[in-house]
């Protein structure tokens, strides 16, 4: 017989840590290859462990909702001692997991174990866990524990992430610490003049007779600390276009018969959306920006998110990675891929990460336009509403006719911190030209 630990892999570049959420095998129970051990959550999606080795599950290192980090073992598993080789590539694999781990701190710059003594322990005393990364950073500005336990996390259970801290600091610098931070943290803002956003006051609504009263899930928990975080972040502007979108209608009515029999898979709407807000990225590429504080990012790539409803009822952002250098033929198949495994819960961390810019359908709910919420740190997002048949005015070498038209509502949300209303307008009005230019005879 051998042992083998079963490590926490990697889930993306930026994900150094996660939490279990629930054990689907018990100590003492077999284990096939391959076959899933328990879940785990990270600040974006669930995913399962599976084991890469046959045995049985002998010990759990670590229980519901606690927070492990990346190459930490998670159990132990008996292996037959055919497998006995497992155990070596195991310890092999710890150096390696770790070493992904510390990347992700070095990209911050700072040191992974500080000795300063405002360094929070790992739990403060209220209860709430900190990570190795956001100590560090915490110890890098001079954040005592007071003052991290003051700021809203967006993360699990409302902990605190690399993004919130980061939020934070940005904001940190105009505005004054909290009264309950420690002297050094509070002598490291002495210029503040405005103070960082409140967690939201909890209602006081009193339940009557016959409500029925629900908890919010894990997702939808996260979903509105992000939305809160967004708007108090951003000074939100939308413009709105409305497209002449009748030669792509007719097109698509052409094409979807034939390209479904050949690929297999349907052609919709919004991998055509994409390609359109791609090109006008592309024509206008200060709107696929991020802002850090007073520093404005400039992305090289084009990284198009789009919002995806869920059964469940919650939304999550799978990511067309690179969408200026695909072809129609291969955003669709993207966007298709994406949505499936979306709605089947099978999305890995990295679909969902490194998002630039973020499309909204809300047509698919016959919604006419929307004003979208920004997905932070991206400073825009774009919604489209329901196609429509209008009647419109149409102009022919006869003269003005009126004509029925298949028309369709662009909402262009925006940061207006660094997007002017002419940037935003712009955009989607580029956008829509796309749209209305398009090429009835095209191939795909």
């Amino acid at each position: 017989m051998a042992q083998y630990e079963l490590l926490l892999p990697k889930m993306g570049e930026s994900v150094a840590e996660a939490t279990i959420t629930q054990w689907l095998k018990q100590p003492g129970e077999t284990i096939a290859m391959d076959e899933s051990v328990l879940t785990i959550a990270t600040d974006k999606v669930d995913s399962d462990v599976p084991s890469p080795v046959a045995g049985t599950l002998v010990k759990w290192m670590y229980q519901v909702d606690d927070v492990v980090q990346v190459g930490q073992p998670l159990a132990i598993i008996e292996t037959e001692a055919g497998a006995a080789s497992a155990t070596p590539a195991a310890s092999a694999a710890t150096p390696v997991a770790a070493s992904a781990a510390q990347e992700v701190v070095a990209a911050v710059d700072v040191p992974l174990v500080p000795a300063e003594s405002t360094v929070p322990a790992s739990r403060s005393s209220s209860g709430r866990f900190y990570s190795p990364l956001v100590r560090s950073i915490a110890a890098k500005e001079g954040l005592g524990a007071a003052e991290l336990d003051q700021i809203p996390g967006s993360g699990s259970e409302g902990r605190l992430t690399k993004s919130d801290l980061l939020g934070y600091l940005a904001r940190r610098g105009t505005a004054p610490v909290a009264a309950s931070a420690s002297p050094v943290a509070s002598a490291a803002a002495p210029a503040a003049t405005s103070s960082a956003p409140a967690p939201a006051p909890k209602s006081s609504y009193q339940p009557q007779e016959g409500d029925e009263i629900i908890e919010m899930d894990r997702m939808r928990k996260l979903i509105a600390d992000h939305m809160v975080m967004s708007k108090s972040t951003s000074p939100h502007v939308t413009s709105f276009v409305e497209a002449d979108v009748t030669n792509l209608v007719r097109w698509r009515d052409k094409v979807k018969g034939a390209y479904e029999k050949r690929e297999g898979e349907k052609i919709t709407f919004t991998p055509i959306f994409i390609e359109a807000v791609a090109r006008a990225i592309k024509d206008y590429p200060m709107i696929n920006i991020s802002i850090d504080g007073d520093k404005i990012y400039r992305h090289k790539n084009v990284n198009i998110g789009m919002a995806t409803a869920l059964p469940t009822g919650n939304l999550i952002v799978p990511v067309i990675k690179n969408a200026d250098q695909l072809n129609l033929g291969g955003i669709t198949k993207q966007v298709n891929a994406l949505a499936n495994r979306a709605r089947n819960n099978q999305l890995k961390p990295d679909d969902i990460q490194g998002g630039t810019y973020t499309l909204t359908n809300v047509g698919s709910f016959g919604n006419v336009m929307g004003t979208p919420i920004i997905n932070q740190p991206q400073v825009a997002i774009l919604a489209v509403g329901a196609i429509r048949k209008m009647p419109a005015v149409v102009e022919t070498p006869e003269g003005d006719m009126i004509a029925i038209r298949h028309k369709i509502f662009l909402s262009h949300s925006y940061d207006h911190r660094v997007v002017d209303g002419a940037l935003g307008g712009m955009f989607v009005r580029r956008v829509a030209d796309y749209l209305e230019a398009w090429d009835i005879n095209r191939e795909i």
